[in-house]
């Protein structure tokens, strides 16, 4: 009901009476006060003027599963939400979690953001999207990685502003980072049981620590406004369902090629740890098994994993 009032304060030019509303959501004039005393309490400014009603001034950036779903058009992506205040990691939620395919869990703030390699991730409150969607494919473990690339064209079409994907798992615009992602999954041999993919966005920092600094930028940093959270979450979920259809559909095939396009690390000098030994090239391809094609002195290798450096990203010269 909440949800309602705040439809119509949304869409109206000025004051709306309790009555109007009052006679809109068939409830009470008492029963919209206290709704409108909720909203009040969440950061939702609202005029309240005698014999005039009510007026919405300003919205809080609070990640709601109000306003995310209503501008979902997926089929089962996000059909569940799971929102918490403070949690260790959304990952950590969806993997204990037992829920159905498609289930994301999101935070305002992870005290035990994950990272690739090992790393942490920091998360701090109100700034960013720390989720985690929570997939069951039929398909081998061997290819669950390719989520990875499925989940980055996802993310680089959601944030627009020019972002790139950087092989395999990294964001950025211009030279910086502005999302990871890290997929993790339980399987045996021959069956996945689960696929966790932990997306992690900076949407609205307004500055980063000086050991970072050079590397990490916010959508905020690189458009100078601030974003609708809600908003990236909604056309984010609504991607990664369309291409993530695609890939079960089709294979890695069915978006290699849109992916490639999308992907700054194509066509430039990178290093790679391969056999556990820093090796440089070019990148020249990504083949369909999701793999880095890199041209080097010694010939042409494949790297399915690890750091890679690419020239002119993150202060790599």
């Amino acid at each position: 009901m909440k949800q309602r009032i705040l439809d119509i304060l949304k869409n109206a030019d000025d004051f709306v009476s309790g009555e109007d509303i009052s006679n809109k959501t068939g409830i009470s004039r008492a029963a919209v006060w206290k709704h409108i005393k909720s909203l009040k309490n969440m950061g939702y400014e609202i005029d309240s003027v005698t014999n005039r009603g009510y007026r919405l001034v300003s919205s809080p950036d609070l990640i709601t599963a109000e306003e995310i779903t209503q501008n979902l058009n997926t089929e089962f992506i996000g059909r569940r939400l799971f929102i918490y205040d403070e949690t260790d990691s959304t990952n950590e939620r969806a993997k204990a979690s037992g829920e159905i395919e498609g289930s994301v869990f999101i935070a305002e703030v992870q005290n035990h953001g994950k990272g690739s390699r090992g790393r942490g991730w920091v998360s701090p409150r109100g700034t960013g999207i720390w989720h985690s969607i929570l997939l069951k494919p039929d398909i081998p473990p061997s290819e669950v990685s390719q989520i990875t690339l499925v989940a980055g064209l996802a993310v680089c079409k959601a944030i627009g502003m020019g972002a790139k994907i950087k092989w395999p798992n990294d964001i950025v615009i211009g030279t910086k980072k502005v999302c990871g992602i890290l997929t993790e999954m339980s399987a045996e041999t021959d069956m996945v049981h689960y696929v966790v993919c932990g997306i992690g966005i900076n949407v609205n920092t307004e500055n980063f620590d000086a050991e970072i600094k050079h590397r990490a930028t916010s959508m905020y940093i690189e458009s100078g406004e601030k974003q609708i959270r809600n908003d990236i979450i909604a056309r984010e979920l609504n991607y990664f369902e369309y291409y993530y259809k695609k890939f079960l559909e089709g294979g890695l095939g069915a978006i290699l090629d849109e992916y490639k396009e999308n992907c700054v690390t194509i066509g430039r000098d990178v290093t790679v740890i391969y056999k556990k030994e820093n090796v440089t090239g070019k990148a020249a391809d990504i083949d369909e098994n999701g793999a880095l094609v890199v041209e080097t002195a010694d010939g042409t290798i494949r790297v399915t994993s690890g750091e890679v450096s690419v020239r002119g990203i993150y202060g790599y010269v």
